[in-house]
């Protein structure tokens, strides 16, 4: 059952990226990824049986990132090419960052015997993830030398936070 529960989590996060970043690239509809990631939180919510500690764990992780991407477009070191935004961020960046906590609710937890691992790998794929959002036409990196600094500071230190504050609290 648990591997089941990772393949579905998974699948419904990878589904939510590919609706936003494809929603608003391919098919210039960025509603298609806030539409899919809500269904996928709504339902990833009903099925969860801890409610509560994922509420306290999707805020933790997805308030910094959002004020974090908010900073970094405020700042002209990236901004993403969209048309529909909510202040400075896409309108689906807020179901993207909520949908994204729910692998920190679920799978990321087998960092807990891996800190140093963990904290590696959140500050290479991170910023990865990123930079490989540029070719496919979602980002726009201005100042490239401030974004590779300031995402892999941000990805180690939000696993660093939720490996020694958010996973200790559950």
């Amino acid at each position: 059952m648990q591997k089941t529960k990772i393949f579905l989590v998974l699948t419904g996060y990878q589904m939510t990226w590919l609706a936003c970043v494809f929603g608003e690239t391919k098919f210039s509809y960025p509603m298609i990824g806030f539409l899919v990631g809500i269904i996928f939180l709504l339902t990833y919510f009903y099925f969860n049986q801890n409610k509560q500690k994922f509420i306290k764990i999707s805020l933790l992780i997805s308030v910094p990132g959002y004020i974090f991407d908010t900073l970094l477009v405020y700042f002209q070191i990236y901004d993403f090419e969209t048309i529909a935004k909510l202040g400075t961020l896409p309108i689906w960046m807020i179901v993207l960052w909520l949908s994204f906590s729910t692998l920190f609710d679920e799978i990321l937890t087998f960092f807990k015997g891996y800190k140093i691992l963990g904290i590696i790998l959140s500050g290479v794929l991170g910023p990865l993830t990123y930079y490989l959002g540029e070719p496919i036409g979602v980002i726009k990196i201005y100042n490239f030398q401030a974004f590779i600094i300031s995402m892999i500071l941000f990805w180690m230190i939000l696993m660093i936070y939720y490996l020694n504050y958010v996973v200790k609290t559950d």
